[in-house]
């Protein structure tokens, strides 16, 4: 990690690990969010046989691919054990444990999205939704998303935005050198990637989502359920001190409207297709492939 904004990956994790029991009730805008994804799916004619959900929290998105694709087989990767095991227990509490024993139900792999422990080519679809933010360079999970999509494979992702929680981040401006909030990637930066990762034609919009609260105090609680709070490597590594809090507090309030704080989010989507290998050869450039008719004793070209 060489920049104070780059997110610590252990710390990541022991987050997530520590948020599984109260994500749920806090995790509003990761379900608004994967719901507003789905509904891309209407538009996308797809039939995936094995579906990667990759940074798959408690399940929620899971359960809806699933109700979508019936015959499918979903793997649900997260980095902290305890969003699996929290997500395992909604599916046999949903199902009943013997039906849940004796049905498809979702794998589960505890790992990295930027060390998939997948074989190439071996999943049809990847879901991601509100999971790469995490990734300081997409360039790495980029390209393991293309490795193990199989031939036209489908990626489709949710991220946040650089104005993400910018009222919390100018809140906290000045009060010293310590970064307080997460950094997150521009859209476009991310479409580049897609493209310098050998994705084909890939789509990016952004929308930006207002969640409201009674106090500043309530955002940082939101945040610390979903495991999202603070955890780049230039954080404060001491205790905020009273007199900081309360500055901090005071710039917020400014931002105060028909009685409630806001808290933007900006969502940026994506989606993007795995392509099918070039062939081999001479090729045109719209992709046409050239075949060179030899005569006997004549040196090929």
């Amino acid at each position: 990690m060489s920049e104070p904004f780059y997110t610590d990956k252990a710390q990541v994790r022991a987050a997530f690990e520590r948020a599984a029991t109260l994500y749920d009730s806090a995790a509003v805008l990761q379900r608004e969010v994967s719901d507003r994804m789905a509904e891309r799916l209407d538009y996308i004619k797809v039939a995936p046989p094995v579906i990667l959900d990759a940074g798959s929290g408690t399940g929620y998105g899971a359960a809806a691919l699933k109700k979508r694709y019936p015959h499918a087989r979903i793997v649900e990767l997260d980095l902290a054990h305890s969003m699996l095991r929290a997500s395992r227990e909604k599916h046999k509490d949903g199902a009943g444990l013997l039906s849940w024993l004796f049905q498809k139900s979702p794998w589960q792999v505890c790992a990295d999205v930027e060390r998939l422990p997948l074989a190439d080519a071996s999943v049809d679809m990847i879901w991601s939704n509100l999971a790469i933010q995490w990734v300081n360079v997409p360039d790495s999970v980029f390209a393991e998303f293309r490795r193990v999509l199989k031939p036209d494979g489908l990626l489709m992702f949710s991220t946040l935005g650089p104005d993400t929680l910018f009222e919390l981040r100018q809140a906290f401006a000045g009060i010293d050198g310590a970064t307080h909030v997460n950094q997150f990637i521009d859209m476009h930066d991310l479409g580049d990637a897609l493209l310098s990762a050998g994705f084909a034609t890939p789509v990016m919009d952004m929308e930006k989502i207002v969640l409201t609260y009674d106090d500043a105090r309530g955002v940082m609680q939101d945040l610390k359920a979903i495991g999202a709070h603070n955890v780049t490597a230039g954080r404060r590594k001491g205790l905020f001190g009273k007199h900081a809090w309360q500055t901090v507090v005071d710039h917020y309030e400014a931002r105060r409207r028909d009685g409630k704080l806001p808290a933007t989010y900006e969502v940026v989507y994506g989606h993007a297709w795995r392509g099918s290998p070039k062939p081999k050869g001479n090729t045109l450039p719209d992709g046409r492939q050239v075949i060179d008719f030899v005569k006997p004793g004549d040196k090929p070209r």
